[in-house]
């Protein structure tokens, strides 16, 4: 598990190998000068995209989220920002274009109510998820809703004190997964089950149509801040770095 205090200051000749993954955790609420910055470097779709959000933070947020990837993929790619270009799958899980396929890097990104995390490696396809824990939100009846059986009994039987957390982390690790796996809404999140809750080690426990899923994903856990939570899950075991964008 990653602590806040975890979240490091990358290395000026940072390196990506083979065998790690690189998360990244990033603040979406910046001053006007470095929003214009993170804009100056967004196409023109990326800007209508987060323009058409009515309320302004979640404008900031997208905008920021999306120049703050921009910068990201430039410095592993060695290009300018601007320069990068992307490609979607059907199920719109995007990915790095073609001209860009060599470098094998593969990428992810998620962001709430003011905070983003980042994830790279190469070679493996991977999935990141951050959520606020919202208590209003982590219910067991919508836990029955949306989580397996297996899911929603291991959540009720917590003391209610440890069902907030327990719920978000649940949640987050089963979107890395789906985003991950990269089909997106066609799967449904009680077709799977993942480790939650105190003592559980981070893991996928079963799905519907992968009897092999625990062995070929790893999941990991992420505290990107208090009242968050987070997931990361990637194609076999690396090593994990955590870096803090500044």
């Amino acid at each position: 598990m990653n602590s806040p205090a975890c979240w490091k200051t990358p290395p000026a000749d940072l390196q990506l190998g083979a065998g790690e993954v690189h998360v990244w955790l990033g603040a979406l609420d910046v001053t006007p000068e470095r929003l214009q910055e993170l804009r100056s470097v967004l196409h023109a779709d990326e800007l209508a995209r987060a323009d058409r959000l009515l309320q302004g933070p979640h404008r900031v947020h997208t905008a920021a989220a999306r120049g703050q990837l921009r910068m990201l993929l430039g410095r592993y790619l060695g290009v300018a920002p601007q320069s990068v270009q992307f490609q979607f799958n059907s199920f719109g899980k995007p990915s790095l274009a073609r001209e860009f396929a060599a470098s094998g890097l593969r990428f992810n990104l998620s962001h709430s109510h003011g905070l983003a995390l980042f994830a790279f490696a190469r070679g493996r396809e991977l999935g990141v998820d951050i959520e606020m824990v919202r208590p209003d939100f982590a219910t067991t009846e919508i836990a029955g809703r949306f989580f397996s059986v297996a899911e929603s009994v291991r959540l009720s039987s917590l003391a209610p004190e440890q069902r907030p957390c327990a719920f978000f982390e649940c949640w987050s690790r089963k979107e890395a997964y789906i985003k991950a796996r990269g089909d997106g809404l066609s799967r449904r999140l009680d077709s799977f089950a993942v480790a939650f809750g105190p003592g559980a080690a981070p893991s996928i426990l079963a799905t519907n149509d992968d009897p092999e899923a625990f062995i070929r994903w790893a999941v990991h856990d992420l505290q990107p801040a208090d009242g968050y939570c987070g997931a990361l899950v990637v194609e076999g075991p690396v090593a994990v770095a955590c870096w803090k964008l500044e």
